[in-house]
């Protein structure tokens, strides 16, 4: 048993090398990967390597726009072009900027539906690109694909499809990409499914079901599945129903699962958070962090069946978090907790490195922490921006208030930094040329 935990540590080790290896090598040849999802380029909430601003003055950044309407998502990067969904004028829309912040077009594609919760919107959920194209999804149960010019290639309603959308809040999974599609995942009190869809023509290629029995609530997911390599094939990883699967990217069959999350079958554990993959493991935020019940669970990646038994690494019931999902950095998980809390822990055993907590505000943490240039960036809802040095140990490096309300996840690019609050879009940073690439997968379980 040591040695086979020896070797799982060895490998992963191995993994994570080659992951900064290439990462390293990319940057060296002054190619950018950019922030082409809502994660970024390695989905993990961690930005290309640069050096990104630590303190600024919002009244003096390179630059900042109004946003002609509401929404909560983040915006994506792709060749010094910027993308992000909102609300306008009533209608689901996708807007394009370029890299000094001026407006390039606007794309309004149909009846938005408005959100319930007071900070939500129809436009929860991120685009994502990969350069020949640009893929959103909205509350209306609208999914399109629109050339990078804005002209529409496809769309498609996936709620008049395959049945509304039936959970007690807003719609906040975003979409993400394979070599050859487009993938959505509909967790919810119904019939759950996971969808690809062609990205040139928009046909479906393959639908799988995704039914799982648990407690109230617990079958209503809003978290984002993560793309990674399993034995050299695409495969996506995806949390919800008390279960953390995944499938294959080419038919969506299941190659794993693990279940047990929930034992107790406690009510209203539905998931937002998406989990992260970390050296070889998928760490998962379970629970009710927002209601002091947090749980935080580390399950070894890999394997065939049903891995319940098997590939659980750990479990913590003291830290966790609600909304944000986690970030990795170097070989490091940072949970970023609704009220402030934060512990960087070590993802093969779930130990903290070190725990902190920022000083009390007005608002939650409803962004999802970004990393950038060897520094944490967390965003609270009342508009605060905390900067932390990744060192060992809990140091607050600055502390900018945007003046603006933020709930969406902020982005980086190129040694800027992109902050949609409520009514503007800041760009944050020095003048520089990007070049963007989409970079491969590198994990492989």
């Amino acid at each position: 048993m040591l040695m086979s935990h020896f070797k799982f540590i060895k490998r992963s080790f191995l993994l994570s090398l080659a992951f900064f290896i290439v990462a390293g090598a990319a940057s060296v040849a002054g190619e950018s990967p950019g922030w082409p999802r809502m994660r970024g380029p390695y989905t993990n909430g961690n930005a290309e390597p640069g050096t990104y601003p630590t303190n600024w003055d919002p009244e003096n950044v390179l630059w900042k726009i109004d946003v002609p309407g509401k929404g909560t998502s983040t915006p994506v990067v792709w060749n010094e072009k910027i993308y992000l969904t909102a609300g306008v004028g009533g209608q689901d829309a996708v807007i394009a900027y370029d890299w000094s912040g001026k407006h390039i077009w606007q794309r309004q594609l149909g009846t938005e539906t408005s959100g319930k919760h007071k900070n939500a919107s129809g436009s929860n959920s991120s685009p994502v690109t990969d350069g020949t194209g640009v893929f959103v999804f909205f509350k209306s149960g609208r999914l399109a694909a629109l050339e990078m010019d804005g002209t529409v290639r496809w769309e498609t309603n996936l709620f008049e499809r395959f049945g509304k959308d039936n959970r007690y809040w807003d719609f906040g999974t975003s979409p993400v990409l394979t070599k050859k599609d487009v993938v959505m995942a509909q967790l919810h009190d119904g019939q759950s499914w996971l969808a690809a869809f062609d990205k040139v023509s928009g046909k479906m290629s393959w639908k799988v079901a995704r039914n799982y029995e648990t407690a109230q609530e617990g079958s209503q997911g809003y978290s984002t599945p993560v793309v990674f390599s399993h034995k050299g094939a695409e495969a996506l990883l995806v949390y919800g129903g008390e279960h953390l699967t995944a499938h294959s990217g080419v038919d969506g069959k299941i190659i794993w699962s693990c279940g047990d999350f929930n034992p107790e079958g406690l009510k209203f554990w539905a998931i937002v958070g998406t989990p992260v993959i970390a050296r070889g493991v998928a760490v998962v935020p379970v629970g009710r962090e927002d209601r002091d019940m947090p749980n935080l669970h580390g399950i070894k990646m890999g394997g065939s069946g049903d891995v319940t038994k098997t590939h659980r690494l750990w479990k913590r019931e003291d830290t966790g978090s609600f909304i944000p999902s986690p970030t990795e950095h170097k070989g490091r998980v940072y949970i970023l907790r609704d009220r402030g809390k934060i512990d960087c822990i070590d993802p093969l055993t779930g130990k903290s490195y070190w725990v902190g907590e920022f000083p009390k505000g007005k608002g939650k943490f409803y962004s999802s922490p970004l990393i950038a240039g060897d520094h944490l960036y967390a965003a609270r809802e009342d508009g605060i921006v905390f900067v932390l040095g990744l060192n060992d140990k809990f140091e607050i490096i600055s502390e900018i208030d945007m003046e603006d309300a933020i709930i969406s996840s902020p982005a980086a690019v190129s040694d800027r930094i992109l902050i949609r609050t409520k009514k503007h879009l800041f760009c944050i940073g020095k003048s520089a040329r990007i070049k963007t690439v989409n970079p491969n997968i590198k994990d492989d379980f």
